[in-house]
């Protein structure tokens, strides 16, 4: 039985996810942030002071990847963490100056990347794609959190 890559859905989107965060990389290269830690940005940026257990549940990432993304990003100087204090066990993570300055230039290089993605697409198809994987996500247990 053969398998036609270009005729599998699951291929596909793995194939689109790399193209997309190497097309992020390549238009945010030298800004100074990977394109891993650009959704905590989008989150911390709408709201700073979140826990991790709070960035885990919003961004549907495993526990050792956001360590590991949280750990690079203080040390790169994005973020700070601090105690929280009413739970011991728990920090809270801020931006730091750093990690405020790179929105205006996070955000354009995500909306340059979003155009390059939907190149020669009408609106209406833009739209339709866009819903149809929001579906597939639904279907998949994986709805995007608002």
């Amino acid at each position: 039985m053969d398998f036609d890559r270009t005729a599998s859905a699951t291929y596909l989107a793995n194939l689109l996810a790399k193209a997309a965060s190497r097309a992020l990389h390549a238009r945010a290269d030298g800004a100074g942030f990977a394109p891993g830690q650009f959704p905590v940005l989008l989150e911390l940026w709408n709201g700073d002071g979140l826990t991790q257990r709070e960035l885990l549940d919003r961004l549907d990432i495993e526990q050792a990847t956001m360590a590991n993304t949280l750990s690079r990003m203080e040390r790169d100087g994005l973020i700070s963490r601090r105690r929280h204090p009413k739970d011991r066990r728990a920090q809270l993570v801020f931006l730091t100056t750093e990690g405020k300055a790179l929105q205006e230039t996070a955000l354009a290089a995500a909306s340059a990347t979003e155009e390059a993605l939907f190149q020669g697409f009408r609106r209406f198809e833009r739209e339709l794609l866009l819903e149809y994987m929001r579906m597939v996500l639904a279907n998949l247990g994986r709805e995007p959190r608002v």
